[in-house]
C-alpha cells in the first residue's frame, strides 16, 4: 500500500507536490504514545514538524 501512497503524492509539473508526514504525539492521560498521520504540502512540512 506505501508503494500506491507513494505514487499518488507526486505531481506532474504543473502540480503541486505532497508529502505525507507521520509525527509520534505523546498522550497526556497515559504518557504513551499516538501517530499522528496528516498529508500536506511539500512547503509546509518543516512547518508542521515544528510545531507541538
Amino acid at each position: 500500500m506505501a508503494k500506491k501512497v507513494v505514487a499518488t503524492l507526486k505531481g506532474s509539473k504543473d502540480e503541486r507536490k505532497f508529502a505525507k508526514v507521520i509525527k509520534a504525539v505523546r498522550s497526556e492521560k497515559t504518557g504513551a504514545y499516538t501517530f499522528k498521520e496528516e498529508i500536506v504540502p511539500e512547503e509546509k512540512v518543516k512547518e508542521i514538524l515544528n510545531t507541538k
